[in-house]
């Protein structure tokens, strides 16, 4: 497997050799201070180029950073359709060695847009002095922010609303759509509100990563222990068990946070909740759900 200078050379070359590259630019998890060293980690790299077609008219020149495993060019497929509105271009590259690159083609004329993206980002070449005139942030992206009472009320309508649904289709035994709800958009409030949880504990100051992917490291190991319990495995039983435990951990960080930050509390335990109650235990011959 070629080392991080081996590829930071290769990459380098390239652009200092064609002229049509103007700056290029190291982000993600390389140039993360909290990012822990891994074999997995990517080369994520942006060339700044004057102009981007001769790079389209012709993909093989990226067979110069090596032999692939498998390649992807996310912008000009159509499953999963492409962003049509992006004006770059993207090579998702995993190589037989192991090594990773994603390549992104942006023009330089949206430099200053690109760089005032929050994000960590180094930049390795600058053959034009043009960073001088940009201000460069190296804010993470998923630094938790503090909520207001609307942001905290939405979180909290999200998931109780959304947690019916996955009821109805536990019931109807729609499983790949309750697998689905679940993991999506009451997961996702769930993560919202553990990641407003290590915000109080830290005054707002750190990330727990894309996805959550830091959160071990923050929370305590009682709620680390629930979180774990709300993934559950493809039987109903499960995931109906795993439904609860969602909202019984939910509903136990988002009272702490809202005694914390001085929020009302939006009643919905009881009533969502037996009323969840109440469809796991409807006969699967109803004709009605109440009555």
């Amino acid at each position: 497997m070629r080392c991080e200078s081996e590829m930071l050379d290769l990459i380098l070359a390239k652009a200092i050799e064609n002229e049509n590259i103007r700056l290029v630019e190291l982000n993600g998890s390389r140039v993360d201070p909290q990012a822990k060293t891994d074999p997995f980690q990517d080369y994520d790299i942006v060339y700044y180029v004057e102009d981007m077609q001769p790079f389209l008219k012709n993909h093989s020149w990226v067979d110069y950073f090596g032999e692939r495993i498998l390649m992807q060019m996310p912008d000009q497929m159509v499953v999963p359709p492409a962003d049509k509105t992006r004006q770059s271009f993207s090579y998702l590259m995993l190589f037989t060695d192991g090594n990773r690159i994603d390549l992104t083609l942006t023009p330089v004329t949206l430099l200053k847009e690109s760089l005032n993206i929050k994000e960590p980002r180094k930049i390795l070449l600058d053959k034009d002095d043009r960073i001088n005139t940009v201000a460069i942030t190296s804010e993470n992206p998923y630094l938790i922010s503090k909520p207001d009472q609307k942001a905290f009320n939405d979180c909290s309508n999200e998931f109780w609303w959304v947690s019916t649904y996955i009821a109805k289709a536990l019931w109807r035994e729609e499983l790949t759509l309750a697998k689905y709800l679940m993991e999506g958009p009451v997961r996702d409030m769930l993560l919202t509100m553990l990641n407003w949880h290590v915000g109080v504990q830290t005054e707002f100051t750190v990330s727990t990563g894309k996805g959550g992917k830091h959160l071990e490291q923050y929370l305590e190991k009682d709620l680390w222990h629930k979180l774990i319990l709300t993934y559950p495995n493809g039987n109903y039983t499960s995931m109906w068990k795993a439904l609860f435990n969602m909202c019984t951990l939910f509903e136990e960080v988002s009272v702490e946070i809202g005694q914390e930050l001085n929020f009302e509390l939006a009643d919905y335990k009881k009533n969502v909740l037996n009323y969840l109650k109440h469809i796991e235990k409807l006969p699967k011959n109803s004709a009605l759900i109440y009555g």
